[in-house]
């Protein structure tokens, strides 16, 4: 009897003391918080306490009429049944800048399709300017709740330098509710990217190029419509970390395209004896055999038709034509072998960018178009369907740098909120990896080398 009492008599000072570092813990957490994560935070202690009451008005809990186990032990032989019980999910909540997110239980009868259409009410009573809910494996839904808007909200991205994990993923953005968002690259041939001028576009390509450009597996190489030079334009800061560029000269785009095709083939023609594969995506890329890029802005610049009789005409329109069959060449045959094009253009309808490459190219983003026509041919019929995520929708100077596109495994259009990163940052990050710039010719000279393989012939580097 002593030793119990000696027990309960350390057990409060216990208690007490872990209460203290929870309450003390809590309030570092919310002095260092930004003030978007601060009201978050007071946010999620509201959604806590009021979700009992919430939960019953909303018609998220189920009365049990069976007596709980203690209930029929207890219970007395004349006595009348206890009263039914009303069984309220189990949530945990967690706050971040732009609302919470709450991970809740399902019950019978109370299952995805029950939050789902609760999920309007939830937003007025937790002053949310959306909710979705989504499946969180068996038994569980999570609830994303934004009290502000991540699309209106710009973001800006510091990169960090290091290499990437995993090279297969790009992470874009944020979603409308504040979700981070990645396309996986592993087999994607090629890459759309549409939108007015100003909208977005290269800032969203210069995050990819610094986000990559760390690693030793990935060579980049551009070519820019809008600039006649490297140090003219949005790329001048990251030139250094590519290994070929060419301005609007059509004759400098089609020897760097030619050389391109010819990697390809030679790629193509050695990828079995040299990684013992098919496919390159099945062992990864690497600095013997890196990921090869091929950026092309201002894309209309080298597909356009010249119509004319006279001889400048006609050798240009020869050009533009043999453009539009060598990317063609490259979108469709080099993926297996680890090339990706990514085309960028203020509108990819058939005269800016060829049918026959834009269909084939898997992944499309358009940021903020003028007409239905030009979102139509950005991300295809089925955005008429979808009139609210249209990027028509995002003329708004708010909407700069918010991107749409179809997710795999999500109903509709995803609208992305790309970040900002600054020409100082892409500097920095160009200057500090440009030593680990390569041709990615002279890299498969040094594999079939090192392999023992005959080295087949170096393609031309000029016309």
């Amino acid at each position: 009897m002593k030793a119990a009492t000696g027990y309960v008599s350390y057990a409060l000072p216990i208690a007490t003391a872990l209460v203290g570092v929870w309450l003390l813990v809590t309030v570092v957490r919310y002095v260092r918080a930004d003030s978007g994560t601060r009201v978050s935070m007071r946010q999620a202690v509201r959604v806590r306490w009021g979700w009992v009451r919430l939960a019953r008005m909303a018609g998220l809990t189920v009365t049990d009429k069976t007596p709980s186990l203690l209930a029929q032990i207890t219970a007395q032989k004349d006595s009348p049944p206890p009263a039914p019980r009303i069984l309220t999910p189990k949530i945990k909540v967690k706050p971040d800048q732009y609302g919470v997110t709450v991970q809740a239980r399902t019950l019978p009868q109370v299952g995805l399709e029950e939050y789902q259409k609760s999920a309007r009410f939830l937003a007025d009573a937790w002053r949310c300017t959306r909710v979705s809910v989504l499946p969180d494996g068996p038994g569980r839904v999570l609830i994303r709740g934004v009290r502000s808007d991540p699309l209106t909200t710009p973001t800006r991205h510091r990169p960090t330098g290091r290499p990437l994990a995993d090279l297969t993923l790009w992470e874009l953005g944020v979603d409308e509710y504040a979700a981070r968002v990645w396309v996986s690259l592993a087999n994607v041939p090629g890459v759309t990217v549409a939108g007015v001028p100003g909208a977005g576009k290269t800032s969203g390509v210069n995050k990819f190029v610094c986000d990559f450009a760390p690693s030793a597996a990935v060579q980049i190489a551009a070519a820019d419509g809008k600039v006649s030079r490297a140090s003219e334009g949005d790329y001048a800061d990251l030139v250094k970390r590519m290994f070929a560029f060419c301005g609007d000269d059509l004759d400098e785009a089609n020897a760097l395209f030619k050389r391109l095709v010819e990697l390809r083939k030679r790629r193509s023609a050695t990828i079995r004896d040299v990684l013992g594969v098919k496919n390159m995506w099945h062992v990864g890329p690497s600095p013997q055999w890196p990921l090869t890029v091929l950026i092309i802005d201002e894309a209309h610049t080298y597909f356009r038709e010249y119509k004319g009789s006279d001889a400048t005409t006609k050798r240009l329109g020869a050009l533009t034509a043999e453009n539009a069959r060598l990317v063609e060449d490259l979108v469709k045959k080099g993926r297996s072998v680890g090339i990706l094009v990514i085309l960028i253009s203020q509108k990819t309808t058939g005269d800016a960018i060829p049918t026959f490459i834009r269909d084939v190219c898997p992944i499309g983003l358009s940021f903020a178009q003028k007409t239905v026509e030009a979102a139509v041919a950005a991300l295809g019929e089925d955005i008429r369907n979808w009139p609210d995520s249209s990027p028509v929708t995002l003329q708004d100077p708010a909407y700069v740098g918010v991107a749409v596109m179809a997710m795999q495994g999500r109903p509709g259009y995803t609208r992305i909120r790309t970040p900002y990163v600054s020409d100082t940052d892409a500097a920095r990050v160009a200057d500090a990896t440009s030593h680990l710039t390569a041709d990615p010719d002279l890299c498969l000279d040094a594999l079939l080398r090192s392999t023992g393989r005959t080295t087949t012939p170096a393609p031309s580097l000029t016309k």
